[in-house]
């Protein structure tokens, strides 16, 4: 049986920045922007990553004007609830109808000391709340050195798959941390070879069918003038978007990134 073409998909994480209000006018501002441009978002997905105080008035704007722009959240707890102070519950993002939430990312890893066994919990957490994890993986400059291109993400990814729950989407997304905020993006050949390795993972450890269905993005560097020549690749199905995504004029030109060579 064939599979259906997986939908690209665009993601914008705005890390620590925007509050509630400039939330509110980004993405009014690019809502409008895309439809002035005839954006079909069947064709290409779109979603915004703002932070926690955020998401209430994204989701109401996005509700409240019948937006086809869908949200999730930076992170969730591997907890339901309980004594976690300034830890946030699945069951909240779910009741703010968030669709995804980005987990593993780099800067929690790096920063906050997030282990693969916990990303894991994390990837559970989120599907039994109901919300699709987009695993984030990606190894360090030491890493590529030392192991080589894919090794470690597909280390980390294999980890992140024993949280997911039988038959349930995820997104993962393959940031190389070196080139995270480097302007020095990788090639669209090394982003293949990775993705294309990660694929393979979801494959083992879920079946094929999973893996035909199963979105990976790439991360790391993206603008408007690169995207094209990423999502040319065949296991390469959109991009989680870190700065440019908080240029309004440079995402929605990465999310129309059909148009810059034409018909892909």
């Amino acid at each position: 049986m064939a599979t259906a073409p997986r939908t690209p998909f665009i993601a914008g994480n705005w890390k620590m920045n925007l509050d509630h209000l400039q939330a509110i006018a980004f993405v009014q501002k690019l809502a409008w922007t895309l439809k002035d441009k005839n954006h079909d978002f069947g064709d290409v997905e779109v979603a915004v990553f703002p932070p926690f105080t955020d998401l209430r008035s994204v989701q109401t704007l996005i509700e409240g004007d019948k937006l086809e722009l869908k949200f999730g959240a930076q992170d969730l707890s591997q907890h339901d609830a309980g004594a976690y102070t300034g830890e946030i519950s699945g069951a909240f993002l779910a009741a703010l109808d968030s669709a995804y939430v980005i987990i593993g990312h780099s800067e929690r890893r790096q920063y906050h000391g997030e282990t693969d066994e916990l990303v894991a919990a994390k990837v559970a957490a989120a599907h039994r709340h109901g919300i699709v994890p987009v695993i984030c993986v990606g190894e360090t400059a030491e890493d590529l050195e030392q192991h080589g291109p894919s090794a470690v993400p597909v280390a980390q990814l294999r980890t992140a798959l024993e949280g997911a729950a039988a038959g349930r989407e995820i997104v993962v997304a393959y940031e190389p941390v070196w080139a995270i905020g480097s302007g020095q993006a990788a090639t669209s050949a090394q982003a293949q070879q990775v993705c294309e390795a990660l694929r393979a993972v979801i494959a083992e450890v879920q079946g094929d069918e999973a893996a035909a269905a199963t979105r990976v993005l790439y991360g790391g560097s993206v603008k408007a003038g690169n995207i094209a020549g990423f999502l040319k690749e065949p296991d390469v199905d959109g991009a989680l978007v870190g700065g440019a995504s908080l240029q309004l004029e440079e995402f929605a030109s990465i999310v129309r990134f059909k148009s810059h060579v034409g018909t892909l």
